[in-house]
């Protein structure tokens, strides 16, 4: 960085040095990180070093907020948690891109519009102060006495007055971020609540609908200069994950849509609700313009995946008194607790059961920072670096991380191994956005 610049205007750099390599025809996209949780956060930014790339993450506006989401963190704490995980794995600053999503009245859906959309200014406000380059702009939903669904028109222009909070928040000596995405057909934030059996791809005549409306409330309130910096459009490519099944990405009916961007210079797809796609489906939607691919709830899956894995090895190597019961701890704290996963799951006791402990969807990843469970996950540690993993339970219980540790590629402990499989989650990602190395992309 020059003296003058900041972690957030490099890092916005980065993010729209890959939109412009892509827009020239280079087949590279970036995913982005939708989790506040630790081990999932080191997964990425670890994988970020290995790529010598960078690594966009990005704060829900239920998890993170001006009065603490349900995480408890204000968009400054968020900032700053996340780079002490960059710092712990040696991934400076300036690489680390803080994106917001779905910021808008969600979380004040059962307000009047006024009072809901007074409150998204502040939101924004607070991200934008805290340095967040990548704006996700989300007022789709209906507030109390609000017309369902809302116009292309309404929501345009609930979108242009938060980003004129956001211009009038940026520091004044940046003009190259806040960087913006729009779109009215916005996935619920972790996945599909109910069984789905097929999903329509956007229509293209409602994606240039869309753009026509933002770009001109832009004009109408005041910030036509912020359009330049509009670069994501969420569309429905047609995929998707409920409980128990995905959705995947077939690109032949995606032709028509996928035109549209060759029409707007400057602009990407950005695809939602990607978790769980195969590596061939992720390559193919950056391929055809989705150069943003959000996953959340599958790198939880995929901690909890590793963590279940390391409790059947500690069953077979400690005294049952001694044990986490991680496994048990987590249910007994889940059936205590409801509130988030019970108006998810239906079913009788053996499918609620089951969605609980392994469902796609993954509220359970709503319950890592329950003060018992991580009691729980500290003693499943300390108990399995007291005894040491034995390499024929390690190929037993996790396979792919037995293969990498026999290459000498990955130590045998609890702490990276839980890593590195969650790394496999990610893996697909890197390799289908084969992210910009930096020493080939210095300003």
């Amino acid at each position: 960085m020059t003296t003058r610049e900041t972690p957030a205007s490099a890092s916005a750099w980065l993010l729209r040095q890959t939109i412009q390599a892509h827009r020239d025809g280079a087949s590279v996209g970036v995913y982005s990180v939708c989790s506040a949780n630790q081990w999932v956060l080191e997964a990425a930014m670890t994988q970020a070093v290995v790529d010598e790339g960078f690594v966009l993450v990005e704060a829900t506006s239920n998890q993170v907020d001006q009065f603490g989401g349900y995480s408890g963190m204000t968009p400054a704490a968020f900032r700053d948690f996340v780079f002490e995980v960059a710092g712990t794995v040696g991934l400076p600053r300036e690489r680390v891109v803080l994106g917001g999503d779905h910021l808008g009245p969600n979380r004040w859906q059962g307000r009047p519009a006024d009072e809901a959309m007074a409150l998204a200014e502040d939101l924004v406000r607070s991200y934008v102060g805290a340095g967040f380059v990548k704006i996700h702009l989300d007022c789709s939903m209906s507030c109390a006495g609000d017309p369902v669904p809302l116009t292309d028109g309404i929501v345009a222009e609930r979108s242009a007055r938060l980003v004129k909070v956001a211009e009038e928040s940026r520091p004044a000596e940046e003009d190259s971020w806040p960087l913006y995405v729009i779109g009215t057909e916005v996935p619920v934030p972790g996945g599909a609540h109910e069984t789905i059996v097929s999903l329509t791809p956007t229509d293209p005549d409602a994606a240039r609908a869309t753009l026509a409306a933002h770009r001109a409330a832009f004009e109408v309130a005041g910030v036509p200069e912020a359009w330049s910096r509009v670069a994501g459009l969420v569309v429905q490519p047609g995929v998707e994950f409920d409980h128990m099944q995905v959705i995947d990405y077939d690109r032949s009916r995606t032709e028509r849509l996928r035109a549209v961007v060759g029409d707007y210079p400057g602009l990407v797809f950005e695809a939602h609700s990607t978790d769980y796609q195969t590596p061939e489906n992720l390559r193919a939607l950056v391929e055809d313009h989705w150069a943003i691919l959000k996953v959340g709830p599958g790198l939880t899956f995929a901690l909890r995946e590793a963590l279940f894995a390391l409790a059947r090895i500690e069953d077979e190597l400690v005294e049952e008194s001694q044990r986490s019961r991680l496994t048990q701890v987590i249910d007994e704290r889940m059936v205590a607790h409801p509130e988030s996963w019970q108006t998810y799951y239906e079913g009788g006791e053996r499918e609620v059961h089951l969605a609980r402990c392994y469902s796609y969807s993954d509220r359970m990843r709503y319950y890592w920072s329950d003060a018992v469970i991580e009691a729980a996950v500290d003693r499943l540690i300390a108990n399995l670096r007291a005894t040491g993993i034995p390499l024929p339970l390690l190929s037993q219980n996790l396979p792919e991380q037995y293969h990498h540790a026999r290459r000498g590629e990955l130590p045998v402990g609890p702490r990276s191994i839980v890593v590195d499989h969650i790394r496999d989650a990610l893996r697909p990602y890197s390799q289908a956005c084969r992210p910009l190395v930096l020493a080939g992309a210095s300003r």
